[in-house]
């Protein structure tokens, strides 16, 4: 099974949460990477997503990340959420 795996940064204005993760991350760039498969069997190239994660500070650890994984819809609601936040 072919995995390829795509890389972008996301940006937040305001501290933010994603469901699953039990902490508000700060402002800032966040690395997100996105697995997907190949759908085999088809004429033409096809992929799903089968992961999405967030490069992340680490908890309590001073300049180590983590990565951790989220859903696609919950990265999607929080940015939606930080864009409609008003600036302070």
């Amino acid at each position: 099974m072919t995995i390829r795996s795509r890389r972008e940064t996301v940006m937040f204005r305001h501290p933010f949460r994603i469901r699953g993760i039990e902490r508000v991350l700060p402002a800032g760039a966040y690395e997100v990477i996105t697995d997907e498969e190949a759908i085999e069997g088809l004429t033409f190239s096809a992929y799903r997503r089968v992961a999405t994660m967030i490069v992340v500070p680490a908890e309590g650890a001073h300049n180590s990340m983590e990565v951790l994984s989220i859903g696609s819809v919950d990265l999607a609601n929080a940015q939606a959420a930080d864009a409609s936040a008003g600036d302070d």
